[in-house]
């Protein structure tokens, strides 16, 4: 029975973090992780955002 608690939380834990990505893909942000992502996908991803650039924040 202690398993399938467990089991349970993992799943619960794993569908909110792909919930979480996938809303924030459809947003628009390119960087998830990135605290600059909805100002780079405004503005074509070149300007304050080091996600696939060689520039930095």
């Amino acid at each position: 029975m202690e398993n399938v608690i467990i089991i349970g939380i993992l799943v619960i834990i794993a569908s909110a973090a792909a919930w979480y990505l996938h809303r924030t893909k459809q947003r628009g942000e390119t960087c998830v992780g990135c605290p600059h992502a909805k100002l780079c996908a405004k503005e074509g991803g070149t300007s304050n955002c080091s996600c696939g650039s060689k520039q930095g924040h």
